[in-house]
């Protein structure tokens, strides 16, 4: 019979492969079974009960441990350990989760609400100035163990540098300094711009979020634990280093960092930074550009929480955002 239906699909022209995935056999089956004299459906089932299954009664005493009041909220896995510390065992932890499913009773058990896994909401960017991420990274210097932080804020959509500096510690008070120049240099409005970070101490402290609300510069985090949230500045900060131009030895003092990331050090790395970022995210495919009226195209990163940016040619969608109370 069932030789006789897969011999009907492919004579109307499906797949020999097709046709036996539709009925639950491998092709290499099928040949075996076509090779035999009296070719027929050649599957066998069970031909006896297993000696160790669960009678009627052991069934119906394992249903009723099972649906008892004090035992309503526990799993099969907490249900069996449970009763060996009573000195009491009816069945495995998969005969119990066999039986249920078998009778239709599994089901979330308890008050506790199931795990639900939401897509984080998006912010767009169309347009410059209208998504920033920064981050920070440390610069060798001579003295062992001695490092400087360079700071580096970078637009999304136009992947020009809008800001760059170096200084000896990471700070809150710094960070909101470099933001608030950079606004002012490009000559951002209140409620435009979304400015992504990760969750260290400079981004999150009271000075640079009590900055960015005076600002109206909508403050965005990297999710906990996801590695590739700010991957736009961390791309960033591995093309600058990675780059011709980028020391081969450590830097003699502050002013030699500095002196290298001035602008005029700086500006030919801005052209060459490519926003490159992980595999399984669609962010690649645009480069950077010198100046914030190249519009090249839509770029996209994850957020804290409840909040994206991702790519497409549509305005910003806000998420829910952590604004420092007034």
């Amino acid at each position: 019979m069932i030789l006789a239906l897969v011999y009907e699909a492919v004579a109307s022209g499906a797949r020999l492969h097709k046709a036996c995935q539709e009925v639950g056999l491998a092709a290499t089956t099928l040949a075996r079974w076509r090779a035999a004299p009296d070719a027929d459906d050649a599957r066998r089932g069970p031909n006896g009960r297993p000696p160790n299954a669960l009678t009627e009664p052991e069934e119906r005493e394992a249903l009723a441990l099972m649906n008892a009041p004090e035992h309503s909220s526990m799993s099969p896995d907490t249900l069996v350990p449970y009763l060996a510390t009573l000195g009491i065992y009816v069945a495995s932890q998969a005969t119990l989760y066999r039986l249920a499913r078998r009778l239709k009773l599994l089901a979330r058990r308890g008050r506790a609400r199931p795990r639900t896994h939401r897509r984080p909401r998006e912010h767009r960017a169309t347009r410059p100035n209208q998504v920033w991420v920064w981050d920070i990274t440390f610069l060798p210097c001579v003295v062992r163990g001695r490092f400087f932080k360079l700071y580096v804020v970078l637009d999304v959509w136009s992947r020009m540098i809008v800001g760059a500096e170096v200084h000896e510690v990471e700070d809150d008070a710094i960070a909101a300094r470099l933001i608030e120049r950079c606004c002012i240099e490009q000559g951002v409005r209140r409620d435009e711009l979304v400015l992504h970070s990760d969750n260290g101490g400079a981004m999150k402290g009271n000075t640079m979020l009590a900055k960015l609300e005076q600002l109206g510069v909508m403050p965005s985090f990297s999710r906990p634990r996801v590695s590739d949230d700010n991957a736009f500045a961390e791309s960033v900060m591995r093309t600058v280093k990675y780059h011709p131009s980028y020391p081969e030895r450590p830097f003699a003092d502050l002013d030699d960092a500095r002196a290298w990331c001035s602008p005029s050090s700086l500006g030919t790395t801005r052209s060459t930074c490519t926003a490159a970022s992980p595999s399984s995210r669609p962010h690649s495919g645009i480069t950077a550009s010198t100046s914030p009226s190249s519009l090249i195209g839509t770029s996209s990163i994850s957020a804290l929480g409840n909040d994206t940016l991702n790519a497409g040619p549509a305005t910003l969608e806000a998420g829910s955002n952590q604004r420092p109370s007034s």
